[in-house]
């Protein structure tokens, strides 16, 4: 989280989000709405830019009936009279991916976005019941969670990666380096890694706009997560080198429009802010394993004070083990030796 007195290096030009249903216009053809979420993070941005007779969307919220509803409120109301052209979709979390089938049938338009995003997202929809099963159940138990909580977070801790309606057949890839022509302004694309593989983000020169999905927010520290499918990676790591390329590939005064909370300027002391914060965890882990050997389990407390759901569990264990992951990378941390079969690690 952003530490109170850090505050004051970013600036907000928009004190409020845009209320249910209204868009904001943040940049002459670039308007910004809503999207409600049923989580503890309750919303995601979604960005509209203006694209000869209609709008290109940015995103589309979680595949529910609410969602939808609000689409249709949308359509009816502030984005009315005019079509929409195509939907762009920044990573394959639900919240942004989630409406990407119903949205391009319904509005017959063409989805744009990674080949790591289609395809990620249409696994998961293909075989959501694959979360549950003993892969993802023993990756948990291996890293010292108890078999109650394996249960909790194996299914309860899942259900949001299902909140997506089936996928388009087909789309169109963006990759790295790419321009994007958008109502005659160019945008090029960049993309991500640490919070989702090649997250796309755009940036617009002639505006000084930059679209950075959930690369940086200004007040929460995107999830950085180890899954069991890449139970060895090192996402935490891609994520620290991505904060480097931004500082250099985007410039400092422009305008952040990412997925969550509010726009801001101030992406190089962001970029900062957030490679500090990672490594405060990382302090905190070492300080832990420096007295005795520690699982990823045992760790999540030390990161994770408050009380946590199944749905926030499964994030805490993950980010945390992206913590571990890296450290073990750097040589600060190694496994130690363990007699019940348990994964732990310690001070090297």
């Amino acid at each position: 989280m952003l530490k109170k007195n850090e505050e004051s290096r970013l600036s907000f030009p928009y004190e409020e989000p845009p209320e249910r249903g209204a868009v904001i216009e943040l940049a002459p053809g670039i308007l910004w709405t809503r999207i409600p979420l049923p989580f503890r993070l309750d919303h995601v941005n979604i960005y509209l830019i203006e694209d000869g007779d209609g709008w290109a969307v940015l995103d589309t919220g979680i595949g529910d009936q609410p969602t939808r509803d609000l689409w249709h409120a949308l359509a009816g109301g502030a984005l009315a009279g005019r079509r929409l052209t195509r939907l762009i979709v920044t990573h394959y979390h639900p919240d942004h991916i989630g409406l990407a089938g119903w949205l391009c049938e319904r509005h017959d338009m063409p989805l744009f976005t990674t080949q790591t995003a289609y395809l990620g997202c249409l696994t998961i929809s293909l075989s959501p019941g694959s979360l549950d099963a003993k892969p993802y159940r023993d990756f948990y138990a291996r890293h010292g969670m108890a078999p109650e909580t394996v249960d909790l977070v194996s299914s309860q801790g899942h259900s949001y990666l299902k909140m997506v309606a089936p996928l388009p057949p087909t789309f169109s890839r963006v990759v790295d380096g790419d321009t994007l022509t958008i109502g005659g302004r160019e945008f090029r694309a960049l993309t991500g890694d640490g919070h989702a593989p090649e997250q796309l983000m755009l940036y617009c020169p002639s505006e000084n706009v930059f679209l950075a999905a959930d690369q940086v927010i200004a007040r929460i520290s995107p999830n950085i997560s180890v899954w069991a499918v890449n139970p060895d990676g090192d996402p935490l790591g891609l994520y620290l080198r991505s904060l480097k390329r931004l500082k250099t590939d985007i410039p400092a005064d422009a305008l952040v429009l990412p997925g969550h909370q509010l726009p801001f300027h101030g992406l190089h002391e962001r970029c900062d802010e957030l490679a500090e914060h990672h490594a405060g965890r990382c302090a905190l882990i070492a300080e832990a394993c420096a007295t005795k050997p520690h699982s990823v389990a045992d760790l999540v407390p030390v990161l994770f004070t408050r009380a946590l759901d199944p749905h926030q569990l499964s994030f805490a264990f993950s980010e945390v083990h992206a913590h571990v992951n890296f450290m073990l990378n750097r040589g600060e941390l190694r496994h130690a030796t363990s007699k019940d079969g348990n994964i732990r690690v310690e001070a090297a």
